[in-house]
């Protein structure tokens, strides 16, 4: 008697047990779609175009996650602009996805300015195009080099090579125009230092070539003296008679540096040239 007894409450408790793990399994299953969030979909607002801080604010408010993942420059486009997202606008996505975004940069990348000193201004404006540099304005001054470019310009000031400039930055130029038509006195650099030299020749819109060094300790060319000019103020046409030489604006004229300033008095034999009595 004891072991049927024994027997029903063993079957009683094992029945209850299977019915408890069946429930405890459908009570996981429907509490792992409400925890997760299963049959819950959002569409993915466009936010291309838009703020980063416009974009999270939008996203969130749909109950979706972001995650900035990359940026890119795009001069087009204004900065911190998002670029790219995914998933893509419109997609239909699980409630609570992450949407990573990709954004324009605030500080523009830089690249290093070539030498383009020598080019046509066609060939300049290609090279700018390639490297992510924009064609600034163009001026022209009377120079041997017709159409080439003399000088690059940034924010109005000369561009060495190797310089590191913005992308998207505009570069200025000076182009040569030929040489002018109304000839000039040559003008007498004799004695100016090489600065003040370039400083009169510029304004006149003559050209200088390389210096010619008299003297090896000459280390800043920008202050040692003009000893010798080529071609030179005068020329002697007959003992005692000297006439000006002329010159028109885009030629040039090659200068003699010397360590110390010459003696005004030896101005004519440096320029193979009598003063007048």
């Amino acid at each position: 008697m004891f072991k049927f007894i024994t027997h029903k409450n063993l079957l009683i408790n094992l029945l209850f047990g299977v019915f408890v793990a069946l429930l405890l399994v459908l009570l996981f299953f429907f509490g792992l779609g409400w925890l997760t969030g299963h049959g819950e979909y959002e569409k993915v607002p466009a936010v291309t175009g838009k703020n980063i801080e416009t974009a999270k604010s939008l996203l969130k408010s749909k109950g979706f996650n972001v995650e900035v993942v990359d940026s890119v420059y795009d001069m087009a486009q204004p900065k911190l602009n998002i670029i790219k997202q995914s998933p893509e606008p419109d997609a239909t996505v699980k409630h609570g996805r992450t949407v990573y975004l990709t954004i324009n940069r605030q500080v523009a990348p830089t690249v290093i300015m070539p030498n383009l000193v020598g080019l046509s201004l066609r060939s300049a404006q290609l090279y700018l195009q390639g490297m992510g540099l924009k064609m600034g304005d163009t001026t022209s001054k009377p120079d041997i080099a017709k159409n080439s470019i003399l000088t690059q310009l940034y924010n109005g000031s000369e561009i060495k090579p190797g310089s590191s400039v913005p992308i998207g930055s505009s570069i200025s130029f000076v182009v040569g125009r030929g040489i002018g038509d109304q000839e000039i006195n040559v003008p007498d650099l004799v004695g100016l230092t090489y600065a003040d030299a370039q400083s009169l020749l510029g304004s006149m819109n003559i050209s200088m070539g390389l210096p010619i060094l008299l003297d090896a300790n000459i280390k800043d060319t920008t202050k040692a003296f003009v000893a010798k000019q080529e071609p030179p103020v005068f020329t002697e046409v007959a003992p005692g008679q000297r006439v000006n030489n002329k010159i028109r604006q885009g030629q040039g004229i090659d200068l003699w540096l010397s360590f110390t300033a010459p003696h005004k008095d030896s101005t004519a034999i440096k320029n193979d040239i009598t003063p007048t009595p």
